[in-house]
């Protein structure tokens, strides 16, 4: 009896130990997008509130760059477009004389034409005082040579009218092709001021996405340029985990497919997690040497790509292990 009992512990204990002995299906290292964050201007860096750990929002103002020299040059831009308005010329003081001129020679038309009036009313009279035989027929050539010249020179006063007026309007053409040159100047200088605005937006360090920050390059009273790296950040709220499965897996997987991933949680334990295919290559590639998979002699694997949720346990670089 006593070595019946021991060997069905020994078989037991020997189920048991096999039932801790994990069979992997992948392997692979936990990875995410990591995002370096450049400086978009050129000055001393006067503000920087980032440290190695921080959770930053998108839109997120950080710091700031000193941009005085821009703001200086805006300045001076709207200074040269105020100029503009000072050398800009006004027809109406040039045309002025001409109008008054025009102004007499109109009112000498309205006399003229009253006169004309009166003489043809008298022409009427004197008609019918020549058809009555009361008065000689001169006296009637005499109106009408007197219409004649003042007709004559109705028409010479409305040709000076003409003249005048045809004066007002190439002057008027002549200040507005002088105006339009010194306008032609304000566009391109209303530009510049929207360049200037703009790079004065850019001296406004702004963090662009939700992460943390893994390292940072710059601190604050440091000078910076263009393109000069700030920070990298990138978001753990999930991470990729990059595994490598053989030809012979292919079959077993698919996109979107829930997978369960597990992660080392102490000497001899793992910590289960779900994760989901979100990528599958179309192109096998040689077995990384740091990656085991279940067919070690595999040269050939395709590498896949798995979505796991953070709950703040998992890190950059971690190894993970994936069942299908």
């Amino acid at each position: 009896m006593n070595r019946t009992y021991l060997s069905l512990f020994l078989l037991l204990g020997l189920a048991a130990c096999n039932g801790d002995n994990q069979e992997f299906d992948a392997s692979g290292v936990f990875e995410a997008d990591e995002v370096i964050i450049s400086s978009e201007s050129v000055g001393k860096i006067l503000r920087f509130e980032v440290e190695e750990g921080t959770e930053l929002k998108a839109g997120q103002v950080i710091g700031s760059v000193d941009c005085k020299n821009l703001s200086l040059q805006k300045a001076q831009i709207e200074a040269s477009i105020d100029a503009l308005g000072q050398k800009t010329n006004d027809a109406a003081p040039q045309t002025q004389i001409i109008r008054e001129q025009l102004v007499l020679q109109q009112r000498q038309i309205a006399t003229q034409r009253e006169q004309l009036r009166i003489l043809e009313r008298e022409r009427k009279r004197v008609e019918n005082l020549v058809k009555a035989e009361a008065i000689p027929a001169k006296q009637l050539d005499d109106v009408e040579g007197q219409i004649d010249v003042l007709k004559k020179q109705i028409e010479a006063t409305e040709s000076q009218v003409s003249v005048l007026n045809q004066q007002i309007k190439s002057q008027q053409q002549q200040v507005l092709i002088q105006n339009r040159g010194v306008l032609s100047e304000r566009k391109p200088l209303e530009e510049r001021i929207a360049q200037m605005d703009d790079q004065l937006q850019r001296c406004s360090i702004t963090n662009p996405i939700d992460g943390t920050v893994l390292v940072k390059y710059a601190t604050a009273d440091e000078m910076t340029a263009t393109g000069k790296a700030l920070y990298k950040i990138a978001n753990l709220s999930s991470l990729t985990l990059r595994a490598y499965i053989t030809g012979d897996q292919l079959a077993k997987i698919k996109l979107n497919q829930p997978v369960k991933v597990f992660v080392d949680n102490g000497k001899e334990t793992y910590k289960e997690m779900s994760g989901t295919v979100t990528w599958i290559a179309s192109k096998a590639e040689f077995t990384p040497k740091t990656i085991q998979t279940q067919d070690e002699r595999a040269n050939l694997v395709y590498a896949t790509k798995i979505k796991v949720k953070n709950d703040g346990y998992l890190k950059i670089g971690m190894y993970g292990e994936v069942k299908l």
